[in-house]
């Protein structure tokens, strides 16, 4: 046996010789609480406590196996089979299993997953009569899985005065007849759902006294690790487990709690003392992970929150770079300034991409920075989440304005032709597939025919009302511009609507995803040139330049790839290099999270757990402007930012329009100490244009400005004024249009003919 306490320090070796009685282990940031749990198993087996009698429960199934491995490594033999190491679920359907009879439940029972268990609650939505428009199967399957991880039984639930009232108001009265018959139709069904594992192996314990003594007997000493993450039902059930011998080891960071939306409740961490007599803790406040800098930024934010057991994490680690603070005039140019950072990271320190991770608030931020590394040839992938236009809702949005632009696109019409559902079934599209094989004509073609190919009548008219809808669409596409045609297909077609009224946790997501599409179209449609031109904005134009991005291969299955992710799905990792975007209020703090102290301080604990996530580097970016349904927004700096100290911060690389500080007065790689050769080689990357395609491409006559020219002021310009561009000359202003904070002006020029000028991007003289 390897000496299993060597290279402990001495907190982590306390932690690990505790054997009997209550212990809480604080364990911050990277201070190595892995190690700690895994060689408390260790020593307990090597003082000679039986395998059988241990029990340590994990939130996922790889801490689990590290968990194993590390553990058998240390001891050297297989004893640790015999551990019930494992997660909450799987342990417990283990032990399920064996005690099934007694629930009524065969041996073998089946366990549903999430589409199992939705789809069930939608066989039975549709057998009570109820309208699945009203009482949404997402929407349903969510309150019940959040009843029972509560305890709350489908009898407790009708029963109880303060649960009806709340499904009144929401309009949904039935919410309890439907947990009833969903509980009644799994049982007859010999299956169990997810959060029944836990629910049923609580009533097992509760409702018979010789299983909770036989497991009490069992389980000696049990131990539980990301103790911040459980939620009612597991704390109720470790408590009853651990009520004989009181051998309860738990791990965890307050700090890090961020999952409430799931039922996790950071009261269990905060009153483990008082659950028990004489409670041993341990903090871990050495940190192995992160520079100085680093850490004492993630100090300060936290102190800022006053739930917490208070801990100060320290390093003998260097002191590091300061944290870089950088604020960018948009999210495009946020996506722009993280990828060229990335690019001259692995120039001047010799990082590969997998050293850097981009993490941000919600999943609708990923599509700027998956633009910008796109462009820059930076392998990436999207974790815990589906690349932005690989989404559903994304592709089925793209799909009709594809369809919009070439309507014999069969791939995207298959795709909308019955979404959001109108009543055109499998078959009749298969139908419509054969004739247009048979006659060698395209699909939308017997569409448009479809009265020659034998539908019967109300078939028929759902298919006629889709090509008038879709021929409608088209005849609006020379008059209006991307977006205003995006907006219209959108509203008409029903799809936004329908992901607007799912008001799940999912459902929210993917209608902000929808939004942020629009926002992409807006941009498009309002991003000019360097000169303030606008160019053509028409539907066709914008998926021209966005099939140039998806078609790239998402995986080219390479695993040096920088990560994307949310900072939820990033708890538990680490790399070298952090980009944390969307510093902005109302985005982070997000604007659903900021209504009470505790919602505000679990959004703070989720910024600590972003910024504990780097080893040697770290960036906070921000964005002034950001697109938001539709609207281009000014932004106020996070309150986060505020709380940062100002002796570990580097403001110098915060800017404004990123875009153009790119090529001039910010030059990553004179910083780096590389020569000309390669900037020019850089800017050939960098410059490109974001949005024009060789069909854009105009030749102007250029014009010399005259000595001395000075931008006036626009705000107030006027149709009729002549004014001077420095580079299409002079010309008359003939119309103004655009919003009051986002003004175009139409100018009519001498030598260059009419031109569209954005006026905050435009330098522009006036005349007269």
């Amino acid at each position: 046996m390897h000496d299993y306490l060597a290279g402990l320090n001495e907190q982590q070796r306390e932690a690990v010789l505790h054997r009997e009685g209550p212990i809480m282990i604080v364990a911050g940031a990277g201070s190595g609480k892995t190690k700690v749990l895994t060689t408390r198993i260790a020593h307990l087996l090597a003082t000679g406590i039986d395998p059988f009698n241990i029990l340590a429960l994990t939130f996922t199934n790889k801490a689990a196996a590290e968990m194993k491995e590390r553990v058998q490594t240390i001891l050297e033999n297989n004893e640790v089979r015999n551990i019930y190491i494992g997660t909450f679920h799987s342990v417990f359907a283990r032990i399920l299993r064996a005690e099934a009879d007694k629930l009524g439940y065969p041996r073998n029972f089946t366990i549903y997953d999430t589409d199992d268990s939705k789809s069930v609650v939608k066989t039975v939505i549709n057998e009570l009569g109820l309208d699945d428009k009203q009482y949404k199967p997402a929407t349903i399957y969510n309150r019940i899985s959040a009843a029972k991880n509560a305890l709350i039984t489908a009898e407790e639930y009708i029963n109880d005065y303060g649960l009806q009232q709340e499904d009144v108001r929401a309009n949904r009265p039935m919410t309890g007849q439907i947990y009833d018959a969903y509980c009644k139709r799994c049982f007859k069904n010999g299956a169990m759902d997810f959060d029944d594992l836990l629910l049923k192996f609580y009533l097992l314990l509760k409702t018979y006294p010789e299983s909770l003594s036989r497991y009490q007997r069992k389980f000696k000493y049990i131990m539980i690790d990301e103790y911040q993450d459980t939620n009612t039902a597991q704390y109720q059930i470790i408590k009853l487990l651990g009520a004989m011998h009181e051998n309860v080891a738990v791990v965890g960071d307050d700090a890090q709690s961020i999952y409430s939306f799931r039922g996790a409740t950071i009261e269990n961490i905060l009153q483990f003392q008082k659950d028990y007599d004489e409670v041993k803790i341990v903090m871990l406040e050495q940190n192995y992970r992160s520079s100085q800098s680093i850490l004492h930024v993630a100090n300060n934010v936290i102190a800022n929150n006053k739930l917490q057991l208070p801990k100060k994490l320290w390093t003998s680690n260097d002191e590091g770079e300061k944290i870089k603070l950088v604020r960018t005039a948009s999210d495009n140019d946020e996506g722009k300034y993280v990828a060229d950072a990335i690019q001259e990271q692995k120039l001047r320190n010799h990082y590969r991409n997998n050293d850097f991770a981009i993490l941000y608030r919600t999943n609708a931020q990923s599509r700027s920075f998956e633009e910008s590394l796109r462009r820059m040839n930076i392998a990436y992938r999207i974790y815990g989440g589906i690349s932005f236009y690989q989404r559903k809702e994304i592709k089925d949005f793209l799909s009709y304005l594809r369809v919009v632009v070439n309507p014999n696109d069969e791939e995207a019409l298959k795709r909308i032709i019955n979404f959001p559902a109108r009543g055109i079934g499998k078959t009749s599209v298969e139908k419509a597939i054969l004739f247009a094989n048979e006659n060698n004509i395209s699909m939308w073609n017997v569409l448009e025919r479809a009265s020659e190919f034998g539908y019967r009548a109300s078939t028929l008219e759902v298919i006629n009302n889709f090509v008038i809808m879709i021929n409608m669409f088209q005849s609006e596409m020379q008059k209006k511009n991307a977006y205003d045609l995006s907006i219209l297909i959108g509203k008409n077609t029903g799809i936004v609507k329908e992901l607007f009224n799912d008001k799940t946790m999912e459902g929210l997501a993917r209608y902000e995803n929808i939004q942020e599409l629009l926002n992409s179209i807006k941009e498009f449609t309002e991003t000019p040139t360097e000169d303030g031109e606008l160019l053509d904005k028409t539907l066709g134009s914008y998926l021209q330049q966005i099939t140039l991005l998806t078609d790239a291969d998402e995986d080219k299955g390479e695993s040096d790839v920088v990560k994307l992710m949310t900072i939820h799905a990033a708890k538990g990792l680490e790399f070298p290099v952090i980009f944390v975007g969307g510093l902005e209020e109302t985005l982070f703090p997000n604007a659903m999270s900021i209504n009470t102290r505790e919602e505000l301080e679990e959004e703070r604990r989720l910024f600590y757990v972003a910024v504990t996530r780097a080893k040697h580097r770290l960036w906070l970016t921000y964005a002034n402007t950001r697109y938001r349904f539709g609207n281009l927004t000014q932004n106020e700096p996070s309150r986060f930012i505020e709380e940062l100290p100002e002796e570990r911060l580097d403001r110098s690389y915060a800017g404004g329009n990123m875009r153009n500080n790119i090529t001039s007065h910010w030059n990553p790689f004179t910083n780096a100490g590389f020569g000309k050769q390669n900037f020019q080689q850089q800017k050939k990357v960098t410059e490109k244009p974001a949005y024009v395609t060789n069909a854009n491409v105009v030749k102007i006559k250029e014009h010399t400005p005259t000595e001395g020219f000075a931008p006036s002021d626009t705000s107030n310009l006027q149709p009729g004024q002549k004014i001077e561009h420095q580079k299409f000359g002079f010309g008359e202003v003939i119309k103004m249009e655009g919003a009051a904070h986002n003004p175009v002006a139409t100018v009519k020029f001498e030598y260059n003919g009419e031109k569209k000028i954005m006026l905050n991007y435009a330098k522009l003289r006036i005349v007269e």
